[in-house]
């Protein structure tokens, strides 16, 4: 089943992102020190593990899966978008804008690729790319002019640039074209793609560690966000995909742990660039993918269930 495979590998996760929170308050990994290591894995780990998995034998399946991909990751980002409009109101002094982007926005490569690939190897990461590639296209338009209150469409074009979007266009003409790259090559990047899961959730657990828990657990709203994050929306988002029996299985939970994946740290970043307030959306972020470890095992069993009955 993939909701207990999914539990299993959470609490992997969790391990590791303890053992991230260790370092750091033992001070073995400074703050610095992890934004450079999630530097290193943004840019560097996370586009070798997307690249990889493109370097498969071309099969017409495989390409009509990932089309259908794209266009039910543009369908459900849409609705997601619509759902935060819904159950986030704009209020005077409430940071609505951060709440919005948390509820919208995913850790869909943080946590996605690992999860995704623990459970559909390489496949699924195939998959998984077009869902990262909508989500990068978006959350450079939609979600930088929700944070910074700015039209600033010049970051679509630095989308473009990105290692992540520049890995995915490289392994799609592989794909297409079915270039295979050496076998010493292909065993390198091997070994870069095997440290993704570890080195990504310890440097969650780094960025964790730096906040203020007791004051967290005190604050009602970042509840409320990570329930709408990680349990509402996300069981929206199950009923319209447990009705497309007629789609790939591995395609349909794919979308579903990406968007259902906590929230993304890409809020705290954004929000310390444009003056907004870093601290909510750590804190927001922290509760987030802490209590993901229950959420997202829940949210794949109950689609299940859902695509048994519906």
């Amino acid at each position: 089943m993939v909701s207990s495979t999914i539990f299993n590998q959470t609490l992997i996760m969790l391990i590791l992102i303890a053992i991230g929170v260790i370092c750091a308050k033992t001070k073995l990994i400074s703050e610095a020190s992890n934004k450079d290591l999630s530097k290193f894995v943004l840019q560097v780990v996370n586009p070798v593990v997307i690249f990889m998995s493109y370097q498969k034998p071309y099969r017409t399946e495989l390409a009509r899966n990932l089309l259908i991909t794209f266009g039910i990751s543009v369908a459900a980002m849409t609705l997601v978008i619509l759902l935060s409009y819904l159950f986030v109101r704009k209020k005077q002094g409430r940071e609505f804008e951060i709440e919005r982007f948390s509820s919208v926005y995913s850790n869909c490569g943080f946590m996605g690729i690992p999860l995704v690939d623990a459970i559909y190897h390489d496949e699924g990461v195939f998959y998984l790319t077009a869902f990262i590639t909508v989500f990068n296209l978006i959350v450079w338009t939609h979600g930088v002019i929700l944070i910074s209150g700015k039209k600033d469409f010049r970051q679509v074009v630095k989308v473009f640039y990105s290692p992540t979007i520049i890995s995915i266009v490289l392994g799609l003409i592989t794909f297409f074209f079915e270039i295979r790259l050496p076998s010493t090559a292909l065993n390198a990047l091997g070994f870069i793609k095997e440290v993704n899961t570890p080195m990504a959730m310890i440097v969650s657990g780094v960025t964790i560690a730096a906040t203020n828990v007791p004051k967290l657990l005190k604050n009602f709203r970042v509840y409320y966000v990570c329930l709408l994050k990680l349990i509402v929306v996300p069981l929206i988002l199950a009923v319209p995909l447990s009705l497309l029996t007629g789609v790939d299985e591995k395609v349909r939970m794919t979308v579903l742990i990406a968007a259902s994946a906590p929230p993304a740290a890409m809020c705290t970043l954004l929000s310390i660039r444009y003056g907004r307030n870093s601290v909510y959306a750590s804190e927001i972020f922290t509760a987030g993918t802490i209590l993901s470890v229950a959420t997202l095992p829940l949210v794949v069993k109950a689609t299940e269930y859902l695509t048994k009955i519906l």
